[in-house]
């Protein structure tokens, strides 16, 4: 039998939004029904984070409210890349290692042969890896094959080499429009998620921008009409438009929301992570054990939210809350 896709695309594009948004109530996305932070006294110390720059806003938002809280509580914020996380958390350098990838096996690896156990990893906040273009391009969406074969000079997926606008699909003066490339450099997590998950393992074009960090990104697209990259979506500006994705070409093109994201619509959704050098039976400092209390609270994924993250869902908190209980 003959299957209209066209039919099938218009259906899934009603339908979609509304398993998201159920989604979205039954996990929890809001912070508003979480438990309140309960505090504690005589609290005081520092805390230091080496890692990913895109959770660099997030802890200093987080160190901020915290630190109204607890007054003796100082932070040292360092948003290198996920890659120096590892290091950090292993030397003693940094307390904390944000990450905004799993750790890789290899890094695993050389933490457990120096410390003698494995890193303990707690997700922290949800994100969205959006793909940008200029404000004034007018390209409705991509698909995850177009993305790839946009950044990719291996196109994995199997499309031929997109090098031009007309080549995703825009006419008239758009047609003949060279485009421009801006990502993150290797040492970051989001560069090598980007990897992983939009070109399909595949190498990224020489002729990438790469930038030092989420908001140089956004800032070059920002100023380039011919521009497209990849950011965390809490980095959107007003001058870039955040596309629609689509997984392939007979599904709707779909928002980058942690709505859609938490209904396994939006193909580029991930957990944000912090790594901890936690020896297995034994509790963190108490200053940290309190800051986790902090993030996994109503007050800590209010904070996520308003910060242009998304909250986790209430199970996952619920758990990493009680881990944290049975440590004391």
């Amino acid at each position: 039998m003959h299957c209209d896709w066209r039919r099938k695309r218009e259906l899934l594009s009603r339908i979609l939004p509304v398993v998201a948004l159920l989604a979205g109530d039954q996990t929890g996305i809001m912070a508003d029904d979480l438990p309140t932070y309960q505090q504690v006294s005589g609290l005081q110390g520092t805390v230091s984070s080496i890692g990913s720059d895109t959770l660099n806003s997030l802890m200093a938002h987080w160190a901020g409210a915290f630190h109204q809280v607890y007054p003796n509580v100082q932070f040292q914020i360092e948003g290198s890349g996920s890659s120096t996380a590892e290091p950090a958390i292993e030397r003693g350098i940094a307390q904390l290692g944000p990450i905004s990838r799993k750790m890789r096996a290899e890094e695993e690896e050389a933490f457990a042969k120096k410390r003698g156990f494995k890193p303990t990893c707690l997700s922290v906040a949800l994100d969205c890896v959006a793909v940008y273009v200029h404000k004034d391009n007018p390209v409705r969406g991509l698909t995850l094959a177009q993305v790839d074969s946009i950044f990719s000079k291996t196109r994995n997926s199997g499309l031929r080499d997109i090098v031009s606008w007309g080549d995703a699909g825009l006419a008239g003066l758009w047609a003949d429009v060279p485009i421009t490339l801006y990502g993150r450099s290797p040492t970051s997590g989001t560069h090598a998620y980007f990897k992983q998950n939009a070109l399909f393992k595949g190498e990224y074009k020489d002729t990438l921008k790469e930038q030092p960090g989420s908001v140089a990104v956004v800032q070059g697209v920002a100023a380039d009409r011919a521009g497209i990259g990849y950011s965390g979506i809490g980095y959107k500006t007003p001058g870039v438009r955040a596309l629609p994705l689509a997984k392939t070409e007979d599904y709707p093109f779909i928002e980058p929301t942690f709505e859609n994201s938490l209904a396994g619509a939006y193909p580029l959704g991930r957990t944000l992570y912090v790594y901890v050098a936690k020896r297995p039976g034994e509790p963190l400092p108490r200053v940290n054990t309190e800051f986790f209390k902090f993030v996994f609270s109503k007050e800590g994924q209010d904070v996520a939210v308003k910060a242009g993250f998304g909250a986790l869902p209430h199970e996952v908190l619920a758990k990493q809350r009680k881990s944290l209980e049975d440590e004391q």
